[in-house]
């Protein structure tokens, strides 16, 4: 593994358990019982797919697969929700994803600079058709697997108001955007202010983020009043939203589609592949839905 990409990021990775060697000849019948049930399980999930057809872009998992990892890019605005669905992977299939999170933008040049990563989760659908046509990335791979949705936010209340009007007034210092060049929400959120017609009025204050999670950073811990983010960073599942919101209207920006795709490096990788299945998944996508996220 190169440890220069993984710094880089949050690395957040379920264990997995080991059979003793010296096992009894009861204990090894009850693995082999539960290697059976997992193989099953991934056999279930691929069955509906039609992904164990001979011409199937993904190839189905052995159903003599042991448990492995696969090494996830992770667009930052999905960290939450990946956190969730990766653990509920890992007791479904006994594979275990291993994200790294950050910027989209980032993600491209590292993957093409030989970064180990087998399965990316883009905050576009950009990127991946990019890495697919500049030969890093499986063809016919990519799918949806969210509709992502921009929020305006303050960490206090009564800042930010329904209709997103404290823009206009401009009684603020600092707002925050992520960097649109490396994320899609920054990008979105410039389109919000073009639209708007407060681009060049707004420009002083604005203060770029890395991604979407550093722009997070820069609102909660108040050195920006208020800025633009990802609807899933507000709306968590069972807590309540803190400080002040307005959701952004779908058609002031490009709609935010955020795609999955096989990288070359996990072609052929059960587990990699296995991770795209159960992306497409009743539970993955009801953790997806309880972030904010459309699909």
């Amino acid at each position: 593994m190169n440890h220069h990409w993984m710094h880089k990021g949050h690395r957040m990775s379920q264990s997995s358990g080991r059979t003793s060697g010296r096992a009894s000849s009861r204990a090894s019948g009850h693995t082999h019982v539960a290697l059976r049930t997992r193989r099953s399980l991934a056999l279930s999930l691929l069955l509906p797919l039609g992904l164990l057809a001979p011409t199937a872009t993904l190839m189905a998992v052995p159903t003599t697969a042991h448990a492995d990892e696969v090494q996830v890019a992770v667009a930052a605005n999905f960290a939450a929700p990946f956190q969730k669905i990766a653990a509920d992977f890992a007791t479904a299939t006994g594979h275990t994803a291993v994200p790294v999170v950050g910027a989209t933008g980032k993600f491209h040049t590292q993957i093409k600079a030989g970064a180990p990563f087998e399965v990316l989760l883009a905050a576009d659908d950009e990127t991946p058709k990019k890495l697919v046509d500049e030969g890093f990335a499986v063809k016919g791979s990519a799918f949806t697997y969210a509709v992502g949705k921009l929020v305006l936010w303050s960490a206090q209340p009564g800042v930010v108001d329904a209709q997103g009007e404290v823009l206009k007034k401009g009684t603020f210092a600092h707002l925050a955007v992520a960097n649109p060049k490396l994320a899609p929400y920054g990008a979105a959120a410039m389109e919000v202010l073009k639209a708007l017609g407060l681009s060049e009025a707004l420009a002083p204050k604005i203060v770029q983020g890395e991604n979407i999670a550093q722009t997070f950073q820069f609102i909660s811990t108040g050195n920006a009043e208020l800025g633009f983010v990802a609807l899933s960073q507000v709306q968590q599942p069972g807590k309540p939203a803190v400080g002040s919101h307005w959701l952004v209207p779908a058609k002031r920006h490009t709609p935010i589609l955020q795609d999955a795709v096989l990288l070359n490096k996990g072609a052929g990788k059960p587990a990699a592949q296995a991770l795209l299945v159960y992306l497409r998944s009743d539970a993955a996508k009801a953790v997806v839905q309880s972030y904010g996220y459309g699909l």
